[in-house]
């Protein structure tokens, strides 16, 4: 099985902020978040670990483990957020609301959304071809997992990608037979 895990909660998700590659640390809602995963996972033996290099996807990654000092996690630049370019910082409401994530032609900086899927598309083939059979646990953002949710699923209906963001420490779970 592929887990696919969204880190858990910082200030800037509940400032309502655009995070981006931004390294910001998880709270302290993200970490018992992070804590009640480890739990529900606890059953699952990972043959292997691969986060997102950011600081709120290692530590979350890092409490799902806790004491298996067995496995390492693997770092992965194809899973790191979107590059939100100048937008990051900013909270959303001070922003214009009308910006299309999925244009091509994005203002501000924003990584372009052909670049940002193939990289996510590229990571999710790897790991299939790479780990099949095997329980693999990826932490991850939310961005990222609406382009994995999109390999794994499709398209979501209607062409509305916010029906697949993730929430703060959601699991969701890929057979890889």
């Amino acid at each position: 099985m592929i887990y696919i895990v969204r880190h858990g909660q910082t200030d800037w998700n509940v400032e309502g902020r655009y995070a981006g590659r931004q390294d910001v640390e998880l709270n302290n809602t993200g970490i018992e978040q992070a804590n009640t995963i480890k739990e529900s996972l606890k059953d699952v033996e990972f043959d292997v670990v691969i986060s997102s290099p950011l600081k709120r996807a290692l530590k979350t990654a890092n409490i799902i483990l806790g004491d298996n000092l067995s496995l390492h996690i693997n770092t992965d630049e194809r899973i790191i957020e979107r590059s939100n370019g100048e937008l990051e910082g900013k909270l959303k409401t001070e922003t214009d609301q009308n910006i299309d994530f999925n244009a091509e032609n994005i203002k501000y900086g924003i990584e372009p959304i052909k670049v940002f899927r193939k990289r996510i598309n590229d990571f999710c083939k790897d790991i299939t071809e790479k780990y099949r059979g095997k329980n693999v646990l990826v932490v991850t953002h939310a961005g990222v997992g609406i382009y994995i949710r999109c390999f794994f699923e499709g398209e979501p209906e209607g062409g509305n990608f916010q029906n697949y963001k993730m929430k703060n420490c959601e699991v969701l779970e890929y057979n890889n037979d």
